[in-house]
């Protein structure tokens, strides 16, 4: 058996990202951070999870927010930097959000995260993480897989479509470690149901509201 390849360094995993968001929008990057932060996440949200700290999602945004399992079944909890492993993560994604505005300037202002626990027989249906013209800010989507072992039969999936139709752009193991990087705007998606605990970080990448922007 074949030891596992070490993560990129930072700067090529930049590199690597920012050019697969300008040909394409989107970029699936394995091991893509070092092995002792993913397992450290993997312990945390295992551990919420356990102790039943997490909150079952809900669809729309403020007063159109409600819990429809039959669209999406996971549970959540948004990452705080009060906690040092929480704190570990977004300060990896701080790092990302200057690495990548310096390639594509793209105005990445702030950044939000949750833990995401598929229990078996979840699933997210397909939809859209913001609409163009919308309210919403997010501008990038990541997602990092938390998920030891996973086998193609283990189900959850993550399926990218094309916008403007039904053709699969890619589909993607949760196989720890593993980041997928898409324009929020551009890619319609889904989480298929799993047969086994499933974990994840979601997280946006936002641009700053031009009513709180500082005037001139």
């Amino acid at each position: 058996m074949s030891a596992t390849p070490p993560p990129p360094a930072e700067s090529e995993l930049y590199d690597l990202i920012a050019n697969d968001l300008f040909e394409q929008g989107y970029s699936i990057v394995p091991d893509a951070f070092s092995h002792a932060l993913t397992h450290d996440l993997y312990r945390r949200v295992a551990r919420l999870d356990e102790h039943n700290d997490l909150q079952l999602a809900g669809v729309g945004r403020e007063t159109d927010f409600q819990i429809n399992t039959a669209i999406r079944g996971d549970e959540t909890r948004w990452l705080s930097d009060t906690h040092k492993v929480d704190a570990a993560y977004l300060q990896q994604m701080a790092d990302f959000r200057l690495a990548i505005n310096r390639r594509l300037f793209l105005g990445l202002f702030d950044y939000e995260a949750h833990y995401a626990h598929y229990a078996p027989s979840a699933f997210y249906k397909r939809h859209m993480d913001a609409f163009k013209g919308g309210d919403s800010r997010r501008v990038l989507t990541t997602v990092l897989y938390l998920n030891q072992d996973w086998q193609a039969t283990d189900g959850g999936q993550l399926v990218i479509y094309d916008k403007d139709s039904d053709q699969i752009i890619s589909t993607v193991m949760p196989e720890m470690g593993t980041l997928v990087v898409f324009l929020s705007e551009d890619f319609p998606h889904e989480v298929l149901a799993c047969k086994r605990d499933r974990y994840s970080i979601a997280g946006w990448f936002r641009i700053q509201d031009p009513m709180q922007a500082p005037a001139i």
